[in-house]
């Protein structure tokens, strides 16, 4: 499978057309020293995807340096059940081998699960069914749904719903369950995805999911019938230690804006409704007007309590210029991110420049404002200052919207493409 790392964005969201005698599932178990419980998986996962599953599929054991039978028994199992093929990497890390396989990979979906088939495959068809009408682009097991059932003890239980707590609180996930090993994913995502994330251990599935979401990416929950395997050999502690360097070091890139999410970006689906623009409303302006106001709304805030605070030490222009020049930089970089959806470092400082030249403008307003009140009153109280800056602020608020849509975060147009009645 090709690292696509082009700029180009995602197509829309379309059914898949199954290709005759082409696999359209590869399911993927990556396994480590797992000689006994491999056949029995193999084989059942097998029987039910036979019974159960509509259309050809794969079933791909990827070997992580097994030092036991596990690579024969692996082979063996390739030799004797059709559609059963094998891997062998030299090396451990559970994403490492997800990684490899799907990237080799021509299925247009792909899948894992853990060999102990803890998951109720009940649960597969509806976990890959999104991923193949177009709805979706990834689908996880959850095991933290109000309708999941789950059998295991305290100390995993409390483990897992912590861990799902760290990553709300921290990278802001919205999705439940990160560490459930019943997952799937669409190959032209996984194309452009998988280059994105660099785990190759047990977080890699976090990373992916975390990337994906912040993407914009449709990923979709299926509340799964979960039995803890007691004999699991994943070692808690080591594992969420790896887990919380790596939820750092991901928390790091998205703040710095160090990925390129912008090439996950989907579009619209086939709704008429998306396609067309209302009429004399600019495409993109409800939801950049919304976002604009929330991030007005918190650096206002946020400019009133640094006046307040500068004002203490300081005259009225001084504290002005000082709590506006802080809150503009803060304004320009959230509006870049959050409403305009500029990310990465290319063209930052640019943008800075211009939001401080934009900046410049709401100072002039604001202190031309504060210089009328001083004229009108020798003393003018607290509280009439911050009425004036608020109604100035407001007046500053819709140029800044204009100048941003405008001048610093243009949409991007691309040329339209030809048509046969344009060559008529």
């Amino acid at each position: 499978m090709p690292t696509d790392t082009s700029s180009d964005a995602l197509p829309a969201r379309a059914p898949l057309a199954p290709a005759p005698g082409e696999p359209v599932l590869d399911v993927v178990i990556p396994v480590y020293n797992e000689e006994k419980d491999l056949g029995p998986c193999v084989r059942r996962l097998h029987a039910h995807l036979t019974r159960t599953f509509p259309y050809p599929f794969r079933i791909t054991i990827a070997d992580n340096a097994s030092t036991d039978r596990t690579p024969a028994c692996a082979a063996e199992l390739a030799a004797g059940i059709p559609g059963v093929h094998s891997v062998r990497l030299e090396e451990k890390g559970r994403g490492r081998a997800l990684r490899t396989v799907w990237s080799r990979s021509e299925a247009p979906v792909l899948a894992y699960m853990d060999v102990d088939l803890s998951t109720d495959l009940n649960a597969l068809l509806p976990l890959v069914a999104p991923l193949i009408s177009g709805h979706s682009d990834l689908a996880i097991g959850t095991r933290l749904a109000r309708s999941s059932r789950v059998v295991r003890g305290a100390k995993r239980e409390f483990v897992s719903r912590a861990y799902n707590l760290l990553l709300r609180s921290s990278l802001a996930a919205r999705f439940s369950d990160a560490q459930c090993g019943f997952k799937a994913i669409r190959r032209e995502v996984a194309e452009r995805l998988l280059p994105l994330v660099e785990d190759t251990g047990w977080f890699f599935d976090t990373e992916m999911l975390v990337l994906a979401e912040r993407a914009g990416l449709r990923i979709h929950e299926v509340p799964v019938d979960w039995v803890d395997d007691p004999e699991s050999t994943v070692h808690i502690v080591k594992t969420a230690t790896e887990d919380l360097k790596g939820v750092w070091r991901v928390g790091r890139a998205l703040a710095l804006g160090a990925l390129p999410l912008d090439r996950l970006a989907r579009p619209f689906g086939d709704d008429p409704r998306d396609r067309t623009a209302l009429p004399g409303v600019p495409r993109g302006l409800a939801r950049q007007l919304l976002g604009f106001c929330a991030v007005g709304a918190l650096s206002t805030l946020c400019y009133l309590a640094l006046y307040s605070l500068f004002r203490l030490g300081t005259g009225p222009q001084a504290a002005n210029a000082a709590a506006l020049l802080v809150s503009a930089v803060a304004n320009t970089a959230a509006n870049r991110r959050l409403t305009f959806g500029v990310r990465g470092r290319a063209r930052a400082l640019r943008h800075q420049a211009q939001g401080l030249v934009v900046f410049a403008i709401g100072l002039a307003l604001t202190s031309g404002s504060l210089a009328a009140l001083g004229a009108a009153t020798d003393d003018p109280a607290h509280g009439t200052e911050l009425a004036v800056l608020i109604t100035a602020n407001l007046a500053a608020t819709v140029l800044r919207f204009l100048l941003f849509r405008a001048w610093v975060f243009p949409e991007r147009r691309t040329a339209p493409v030809p048509t046969k009645d344009d060559h008529r």
